[in-house]
C-alpha cells in the first residue's frame, strides 16, 4: 500500500482558482459534481473538497494532514495549524481579500467608537467580537447565513464583510469603515503530520511546486539575439537584464540572450530592446518559476 497524504483543497469561490493553479503545479485534479473526492494523477495524494471555513478545524484535528484555505478562517476558528506558505492568488484577483467593517453611505457611523450598542451581522463572528473588545466597544454580533451586503439598509447597523476590489460594496451604496483583516490563502499543516518525515517531504514539494507555478504567472520568458558590440549597452540600459543567459550563436559576433522578466513591463521594454539592436525577440508563457 502506498503512503498517502491527505490534503483538503476549498469547495466554492476558491475551488476554481486552486485546481487551476494545483495544474500549473503539475497536479491535474478531476472534480466530479457527485462527489467530494476529486481525482487526481499522483497517488500519493488523497483529496478532499471541504468548504474553506473549515478546512483549518479538520487539518488541527488531523482528519486532514495538510490543506489550502484562508488566513482569515485560521484566526476565525482559532486553529493550532504549522502555516507552510502564502499563496497570493483568489478567485477573482492577485490582490488580499479584506474583511471590512461596512455602513451605508448615509450612514452617521464614521468609526468603531460609533458601533457602541448596534447590531452588526458577519459570516466572522469571533474575529469580529475581537475586534470590538480591542476598541473597547459593545455590540450585538450576529451570524449572517447570506446576502449580508442588503442587511446593512434594513436589518442591522454594520456589517463585516469580505471584499478583494470593493466593487460589490460600492454597487450596495456601502462604505467602508475600517479594515479588520487582510487575508490571502494559505497551505497549513498538522502539527503532527509536519513533524512526520515523509508527509513533511510531501508537503513541502507541494509548496514549492505551487510557489513556482505563481510566481511563473506574473512572468514572461524572453529570447533575442544581439551584436556581441551592443550586448554591454544593452544590459547597462535595462537592470531588468542584469543576469540573463547569454550563448554564442554560430554566426560570429552575436550573441543569444535569454531572460525572466515581469510580465507587466513587457510592452515597455520590447521597442527598447528593438532600440538597442536586438533581433528575433521571442516571448513565452512560462509554467513555473523556481529560486
Amino acid at each position: 500500500m502506498s503512503k498517502k497524504l491527505r490534503f483538503g483543497l476549498p469547495k466554492g469561490s476558491l475551488q476554481e482558482a486552486t485546481i487551476q493553479k494545483m495544474a500549473k503545479a503539475g497536479f491535474n485534479i478531476s472534480v466530479s459534481s457527485r462527489s467530494y473526492v476529486p481525482y487526481v494523477d499522483d497517488e500519493e495524494l488523497d483529496i478532499r473538497l471541504i468548504r474553506a471555513q473549515e478546512i483549518s478545524r479538520y487539518v488541527e484535528h488531523g482528519f486532514l494532514d495538510c490543506g489550502i484555505t484562508g488566513h482569515d478562517w485560521v484566526i476565525e476558528n482559532g486553529s493550532s495549524v504549522h502555516e507552510v506558505g502564502e499563496f497570493l492568488f483568489s478567485k477573482a484577483t492577485r490582490q488580499p481579500a479584506r474583511w471590512v467593517l461596512c455602513v451605508p453611505e448615509n450612514s452617521k457611523i464614521k468609526s468603531v467608537k460609533d458601533l457602541q450598542g448596534k447590531r452588526i451581522a458577519t459570516e466572522v463572528v469571533n474575529l469580529t467580537k475581537k475586534y470590538l473588545r480591542k476598541h473597547g466597544v459593545k455590540a450585538d454580533v450576529e451570524f449572517s447565513w447570506g446576502a449580508t451586503e442588503m442587511k446593512a439598509h434594513e436589518l442591522v447597523d454594520a456589517i463585516v464583510e469580505l471584499t478583494e476590489t470593493g466593487s460589490s460594496l460600492r454597487a450596495n451604496k456601502l462604505r467602508i469603515v475600517d479594515t479588520l483583516l487582510t487575508s490571502t490563502p494559505r497551505l497549513i499543516a498538522n502539527q503532527t503530520a509536519w513533524k512526520n518525515p515523509w508527509k513533511r517531504q510531501k508537503i513541502e514539494t507541494l509548496a514549492l511546486l505551487l510557489k513556482g507555478a505563481l510566481e511563473a504567472e506574473a512572468k514572461v520568458g524572453l529570447k533575442m539575439n544581439i551584436a556581441e558590440k551592443n550586448l554591454a549597452s544593452l544590459l547597462k540600459s535595462l537592470p531588468a537584464l542584469r543576469n540573463p543567459t547569454i550563448s554564442n550563436l554560430s554566426l560570429k559576433g552575436w550573441v543569444a540572450v535569454e531572460t525572466i522578466i515581469d510580465e507587466h513591463i513587457v510592452r515597455e521594454m520590447i521597442p527598447k530592446l528593438k532600440a538597442a539592436g536586438a533581433e528575433g525577440i521571442i516571448e513565452y508563457p512560462l509554467n513555473k518559476v523556481v529560486y
